[in-house]
């Protein structure tokens, strides 16, 4: 048996994966997110401690004489959040979130101070990567960043937890803006210009590769022995290895609370001028390309609350039922600004073309089609730089829906695998890192395609209807950036 713990936004899951590659059962437990202040994200990370024995406490009553077999972990996470540890590895202030947009000014400076940091992480800076907020902190609670001993990365934080060693994989490093992403090894002019060292870093290792062994008292605790820990890696790039998105041009899809298209590469492939994510990938000598949108199916979540739906998936079954041409409704998704391609953290979200005859099931549609063309403008930029895109998976929460993914196969106009568990995602790809570290097996022995359930293939009729709102939408968000910034 392995085991795989998926630090999330909203929640942390944790699998139960045998040596079939079959999930045996998983378990979960809620997180929640502080806003304090307008564009501000932040979680307490004691809360994901508590949420991670929780759903282990959960797993470990159904399932207590498997967990004895577990032989490895993988831990896989939200990325960027900065968590920010005293020498006695005492939490200094709420974890900083990658969706949190506070720091666009300390992305300029961060810029000025390294004018060659685009050649060497491969990105942009923007709000939501890790070295800004440290720049952020250095200004705004300098007693605070006086105090840093260690930065850790959310899923790393559990890890330190886990085994008591500072340590991080190459994928989710990558977004932290002090990786030389084409080097896999940390950049001391980067760090440097955020008023840090090495020093502050965990020990870098492959996603594959084991980081340390779990504690005795958690292992006893959890009903494990004490078993290695993977590196594991960032929710993205776990959930590429969970689907078999391992080899040049294979893709996916990811409807998380963020949305992600995802292109696994055999080099360093830049191209930040797109806003378009260049990391390494969470297994040895591969890189990879993602196209980001900072709220995807977190979009959905909120449109329920608002109109009081019972649940998104009746609100889904309303949305079907809306009026064909509900697409005069256009949305914009940047409820918490956006990445890719427009990197600004100002833009926010925005209902355009509401009347009398719009209802709770036209918002919805709005909402799902609103989300696939940001998906839209992403793979447009992926495939202006070069990226050839091959077969394309779907994988997260999101996944659940058939009727979105009609939606987005015809705005994206191309097929779209859906595989057996592909909702479980990052927390599947973190089990099989885990296997990878116990077991000294070749990625791609481990890493294959699960079972496809499902092909949604574009409708013509979809596919003309919305070239012409997508065109609406883009046009929208131009008129309107002028007016974000002025906020």
């Amino acid at each position: 048996m392995y085991l795989g713990i998926d630090l999330g936004t909203s929640s942390v899951k944790v699998v139960l994966v045998n040596e079939s590659q079959a999930i045996v059962d998983q378990a979960d437990a809620p997180l929640t997110v502080q806003r304090p202040h307008p564009s501000w994200s932040e979680q307490d990370p004691e809360s994901w401690w508590a949420a991670t024995n929780a759903a282990m406490a959960a797993l470990k009553q159904r399932q207590g004489q498997a967990l004895g077999t577990v032989r490895g972990i993988g831990v896989s996470g939200q990325m960027h959040g900065a968590t920010l540890l005293d020498a006695r590895d005492r939490v200094l202030r709420p974890c900083i979130l990658w969706n949190d947009g506070r720091s666009g000014a300390q992305c300029a400076e961060l810029e000025r101070r390294v004018p060659d940091s685009r050649d060497i992480t491969g990105n942009l800076a923007m709000a939501g990567f890790t070295a800004p907020k440290l720049l952020w902190v250095s200004e705004h609670e300098p007693d605070v960043f006086e105090r840093v001993a260690k930065v850790l990365l959310p899923k790393d934080y559990l890890r330190l937890r886990m085994t008591g060693d500072y340590a991080s994989d190459m994928s989710d490093s990558s977004g932290t803006l002090w990786l030389d992403v084409g080097g896999r090894a940390w950049s001391e002019a980067m760090l440097s210009a955020t008023g840090l060292t090495v020093g502050h870093m965990p020990e870098l290792s492959e996603g594959s590769h084991a980081t340390g062994r779990l504690r005795s008292d958690i292992a006893s605790a959890w009903g494990l022995s004490p078993v290695p820990v993977a590196g594991g890696g960032g929710d993205n790039a776990a959930g590429a290895v969970g689907v078999g998105v391992i080899h040049p041009g294979d893709a996916f899809l990811s409807l998380g609370t963020s949305g992600v298209m995802f292109v696994s590469n055999p080099r360093f492939s830049p191209n930040p001028d797109g806003a378009v994510h260049a990391f390494c990938h969470a297994l040895p000598a591969t890189w990879h390309q993602m196209s980001v949108i900072l709220s995807a199916a977190s979009c959905l979540s909120w449109v329920t609350r608002l109109t009081g739906a019972a649940s998104e998936a009746e609100l889904i079954a309303e949305a079907e039922s809306a009026r064909a041409d509900a697409g005069e409704l256009t949305f914009l998704p940047y409820l918490s600004g956006e990445r890719t391609p427009h990197n600004d953290p100002n833009a926010r979200g925005v209902f355009f073309g509401l009347t009398h005859e719009h209802g709770r099931a036209e918002l919805a549609r709005a909402v799902l089609e609103g989300v696939a063309f940001a998906f839209a403008d992403g793979q447009q930029v992926l495939e202006a730089a070069g990226t050839r895109i091959g077969t394309v998976s779907v994988i997260g929460g999101g996944a659940r829906s058939p009727f979105w993914g009609r939606i987005l196969a015809s705005v994206l106009n191309r097929p779209l695998t859906y595989h057996s568990g592909g909702e479980v995602g990052p927390a599947f790809g973190a089990a099989r890192l885990g296997r990878l570290a116990a077991s000294g097996e070749e990625p791609g022995e481990v890493c294959k395609r699960p079972p496809v359930a499902d092909v949604i293939d574009p409708e013509l009729g979809m596919v003309e209807r919305y070239q012409a709102q997508l065109e609406r939408y883009r046009r929208l968000y131009r008129q309107l950036r002028t007016v974000f910034a002025e906020q």
